[in-house]
């Protein structure tokens, strides 16, 4: 198994300790709280470099093509649904994201039968990086804070950038099928 391999391995084995730390109500304190935003953005960084690494020295492989995008939906939809759970982020903003994800990916099976590679888009790729900031955000911000003016701003700034991702979502859905209806024409 070569190194971006592990790399995408790496951060789907750093998924349970993820919501161990954000729904285990003894962690659910400030440290717990460090720790679950430190493998959160350790696994986002993961993300980066697996795909560089491949590309920059002819590593890219079927697994990796398979397990990369895996390994991302897998990371954020925890995330989500910790989020959700706690109260922290509206239920129909995760439904949302996990439905694109759904869709994309069985998009991705259909062209796959037909021996077409769905590349990632910059849509794509703006997305999963607005993503991963909010939960970043929601994560520094989840332990209780008072609701005084500086939290209710808080408040309002996270729920900007849940609207803001949501809406990336369905652009990057769009876009997607848009720019690949081929896919679904029957030959």
């Amino acid at each position: 198994m070569n190194l971006p391999n592990k790399l995408t391995m790496f951060r789907v084995l750093l998924v349970p300790f993820f919501a161990i730390f954000m729904l285990v109500p003894q962690f659910q304190i400030w440290w717990g709280s460090l720790i679950a935003l430190i493998i959160f953005v350790v696994a986002s960084i993961t993300d980066m470099f697996d795909g560089k690494i491949a590309r920059k020295y002819n590593l890219v492989t079927n697994f990796g093509k398979f397990m990369d995008p895996l390994a991302d939906k897998l990371l954020v939809s925890a995330a989500l649904i910790c989020l959700t759970a706690l109260g922290r982020l509206q239920a129909w903003v995760v439904i949302v994201i996990i439905s694109r994800e759904f869709i994309i990916s069985g998009f991705r099976l259909i062209a796959a039968d037909k021996n077409i590679v769905i590349a990632a888009s910059m849509w794509g790729k703006v997305k999963t990086t607005f993503q991963m900031c909010m939960v970043i955000l929601m994560i520094i911000f989840m332990p209780a804070l008072p609701f005084n003016n500086i939290a209710s701003w808080i408040y309002v700034v996270l729920d900007i950038v849940s609207y803001v991702t949501c809406a990336l979502t369905v652009i990057s859905l769009i876009d997607y099928l848009v720019k690949n209806k081929d896919v679904m024409k029957e030959h």
